[in-house]
């Protein structure tokens, strides 16, 4: 039986954090194609008012997609900056 290193098992679990810190862009995918179908169903409703109802779907959206890039960038920080290898 091969031992883990300390250095494999940081890896290990700084791999398992990045997998984590990747469902923060499910949330806001549902939460943008829901965004979505709401706007749409609304412009059915009132045609009028589809520029106004397009740029606050728009805004929302952008809002939403912050979470995913943060959750990107901490991806990105736990494979490949790897913080916690200096600490051993």
């Amino acid at each position: 039986m091969t031992q883990i290193t300390n250095e494999g098992l940081v890896l290990a679990c700084s791999a398992i954090a990045a997998s984590i810190s990747m469902l923060a862009g499910l949330g806001s995918g549902l939460g943008q194609g829901y965004a979505a179908g709401a706007a749409a169903a609304a412009v059915g409703r009132n045609p009028g008012a589809k520029s106004d109802i397009t740029s606050t779907m728009l805004l929302g959206q952008a809002v939403a997609e912050t979470t995913s890039l943060y959750g990107l960038a901490l991806a990105f920080i736990f494979l490949f900056a790897n913080p916690l290898i200096g600490k051993l």
